[in-house]
């Protein structure tokens, strides 16, 4: 059975479109696994059985929510915990969570003063956030003192000139702290782009709220175990106080089917209206869905077609092997039987009567 060039050329641009739509692919895989902050709940699974869920709460611009509807959170999802199944020990809480504030103080070191951005953080937030660590260590929620504070590359070159600055004190708003370590901002294209600020620094929670007396967070981000699908959004949605903020779901946000919703909902998703103001490492998740989502889009509209196209000409390929095979082949092959049949009797008859 022969196969036309015209055939052949046609099933090589097919072969084509669909090695194009499987290289669309791979690059969407690729740009969401490059960001970390997206990934806490799969670190945290470890080799555990149990699946967990990372989700973030962004909260509006003068939302009340602080420590105290945090530490109650914290306590509605163990009683939820409970009531699940699920079990811990003391030791080890089935969750994660972190918490921060983004705002603009003055900090002073050896060379000058400037006005910088600054995070301020609780809970386990590098965790969430793994920046690279250049020298010193991150801030915890274990440490004994709050006194200590994480620049950036940037900021640490134009207060002091270098990056080793084990021993270095700051003034912010006056007060002095310790620099506990130096760290590298994302690396991706996406937060580059979203990180619009040259330089800025960390720094704990609790002593940024003791010296500009502000008890708000803008993000409280936390890794839950995932008992039955939907569950920690379920959880979060119920008893975090989001007050009129936004719940998102980390984990499986580049999964192909949102991917495409996304897709079609890509120019009103251009422009953010609302109250809540993301975080740079959001809104570059932001920026790597929209990339994302149009990779997916032209996934599909390259390998459906094709698949599609190749799927029907094996069917008619088959069709017409069938045909072949029964209208030559298999007739061919009951002729052969048959006068091998026939051959066979008479030599059995010319055996039982010689000739003479």
């Amino acid at each position: 059975m022969k196969i036309s060039r015209k055939k052949k050329i046609w099933f090589a641009i097919c072969a084509a479109l669909l090695l194009c739509g499987l290289a669309c692919g791979v690059s969407v895989r690729l740009l969401s696994n490059r960001l970390l902050t997206q990934r806490e709940a799969e670190r945290w699974q470890g080799e555990n059985e149990q699946s967990f869920v990372q989700l973030s709460c962004f909260l509006p611009d003068q939302s009340a929510v602080g420590l105290n509807e945090v530490y109650a959170f914290r306590y509605a999802m163990l009683d939820s915990f409970r009531d699940a199944g699920i079990e811990w020990s003391d030791a080890a809480y089935p969750f994660i969570d972190a918490w921060s504030r983004e705002d603009q103080v003055t900090i002073s070191g050896d060379k000058r003063s400037t006005e910088a951005p600054v995070l301020a953080v609780g809970g386990q937030f590098f965790a969430f956030h793994p920046l690279r660590l250049l020298s010193g260590s991150y801030l915890s929620e274990d440490d004994l003192s709050p006194d200590r504070v994480v620049l950036d590359r940037e900021l640490a070159w134009e207060l002091f000139g270098g990056i080793d600055l084990g021993g270095m004190t700051v003034q912010i708003n006056g007060v002095e702290f310790t620099v506990g370590g130096v760290v590298d901002r994302e690396s991706d294209s996406a937060s580059r782009r979203a990180y619009t600020g040259e330089k800025g620094f960390f720094m704990s929670y609790d002593a940024f709220r003791a010296i500009t007396e502000q008890s708000s967070i803008d993000c409280y981000e936390v890794v839950v175990p995932e008992a039955v699908k939907g569950y920690g959004a379920q959880l979060v949605n119920d008893k975090f106080p989001i007050s009129g903020g936004e719940v998102v779901v980390n984990t499986g946000r580049f999964a192909y089917d949102r991917m495409l919703r996304i897709a079609k909902d890509l120019p009103s998703r251009a422009a953010h209206a609302g109250s809540v103001r993301y975080p740079y490492w959001e809104n570059a998740a932001r920026i790597t869905e929209n990339e994302c989502a149009a990779l997916t889009a032209l996934e599909t509209a390259l390998i459906l077609p094709a698949a599609i196209t190749l799927l029907v000409e094996l069917i008619r390929l088959l069709a017409r092997g069938k045909t072949a095979l029964e209208d030559d082949l298999i007739p061919k092959a009951r002729e052969g039987v048959e006068e091998a049949v026939r051959v066979q009797a008479r030599k059995r008859w010319e055996k039982k009567h010689p000739q003479g």
